[in-house]
């Protein structure tokens, strides 16, 4: 079996974005050289998260006012009393997950209709690391 991996960093301008990385996951499917394996997406920090929807406007406003419903910004979560005020993202990463792994069949992630791949920021203050590995024959 052989792997491939990739290191991709964010820095979102907004606390709260959504990012299609879809063309990124197929791009280091393609420099892997794999034809049939899995490809694993995982954000590398607890504060974002990794999932696979349709890219429509409408569903990601629905998912943002979902997850501020669960888990809303501004309460005095126990977490605010380390000194950081982001407990609401830690939550949200616990909801949407922190990682998803694609089928990779004759060298191209093997999607269902409408499926994308996005990186969920909840956070949004410092640089956050996401890792593509790709792994197969």
């Amino acid at each position: 079996m052989k792997s491939h991996t990739e290191y991709k960093v964010f820095n979102t301008k907004n606390s709260y974005e959504l990012v299609n990385i879809t063309d990124m996951c197929a791009d280091a499917v393609r420099k892997s050289g794999i034809q049939e394996g899995m490809l694993l997406v995982s954000a590398m920090h607890i504060t974002a998260g990794v999932f696979i929807n349709d890219e429509e406007s409408g569903l990601h406003e629905d998912i943002k006012e979902w997850l501020q419903k669960i888990a809303p910004k501004g309460p005095d979560y126990r977490h605010h009393r380390t000194g950081e005020v982001n407990g609401d993202a830690h939550l949200k990463n616990l909801v949407i997950g922190h990682q998803v792994i694609i089928p990779i069949t004759a060298g191209r992630l093997d999607f269902g209709p409408w499926q994308q791949v996005f990186y969920a920021e909840f956070d949004g203050r410092r640089n956050k690391k996401l890792i593509l590995k790709a792994m197969g024959e």
